[in-house]
């Protein structure tokens, strides 16, 4: 072959080459750009769902106008959803099917259970909250009560708190009963059961701290006080939202 043409063809196969290697490293940037994209996606989806369908779960049942009644003992069921139907309007008979859902607590012997927003909980008592390896794994399971706070009847302050996370990807592996704290007002009630009795709190404020802001778990009172503790905004470690409620006379 002369001369010229082998190096025609040595050049000719020096570009498709440069062009293959130059093709390759396009794609490789693709790929991992697309890859970045979609771990962000996922994580975002993760860290916002429970949050988004907690709201529009919320949303949905104040347009149908859902009640949701606290019973304890079978007996009281038939009077509580009768009591639910004379409160509902045809708007919620067409529309959804149950009329009422009845919140039992999931323990007697200590349950937290807010009507307003459909919490019910188990309550985890006596959870260190300065050794987190303690409060994470109760967070898991349920509410926590802060250790050294008060139990309902004593008198003093309680202390409840959930989503409480380390890291803001660790959100979703956290209890979501008080995804929805931010929704209750003056005036609304709060039940904690204790030992078989049912102990009932009325909100009365509601305040966003820094997590430093430790000085409201161990507060002083002259009467039974309730403080719930989550972290805000939803889906986030950034602050602390708190909720200050005191006991209804029996």
């Amino acid at each position: 072959m002369p001369h010229h043409l082998k190096n025609a063809t040595s050049i000719h196969h020096h570009i498709k080459k440069e062009k293959r290697r130059e093709y390759l490293y396009l794609l490789t940037l693709r790929t991992l750009g697309n890859f970045l994209i979609l771990s962000s996606l996922f994580f975002i989806a993760r860290t916002l769902y429970e949050p988004v369908h907690q709201e529009v779960q919320f949303m949905i049942n104040q347009w149908t106008n859902k009640t949701f009644v606290v019973a304890t003992k079978q007996e009281e069921l038939s009077f509580s959803i009768q009591k639910a139907n004379d409160q509902k309007g045809l708007l919620t008979r067409t529309i959804d099917g149950k009329t009422a859902e009845i919140l039992v607590p999931e323990d007697p012997n200590f349950s937290v259970v807010i009507p307003k927003i459909g919490a019910n909980a188990r309550i985890i008592p006596g959870v260190d909250t300065a050794n987190e390896r303690v409060y994470s794994d109760a967070l898991k399971k349920g509410v926590a009560q802060a250790l050294g706070t008060a139990f309902p009847g004593e008198g003093g302050h309680i202390f409840l708190f959930a989503h409480s996370t380390d890291y803001w990807w660790n959100v979703t592996s956290y209890n979501a009963v008080f995804y929805l704290l931010g929704k209750l007002v003056k005036g609304d009630a709060i039940n904690i059961f204790y030992k078989g009795e049912r102990y009932v709190y009325r909100v009365i404020d509601m305040k966003i701290v820094d997590p430093s802001e430790v000085e409201y778990i161990t507060r002083k009172t002259n009467t039974e006080f309730l403080t719930l503790q989550t972290c805000w905004p939803l889906g986030t470690t950034f602050k602390r939202l708190l909720v200050f409620a005191t006991r209804v006379a029996d």
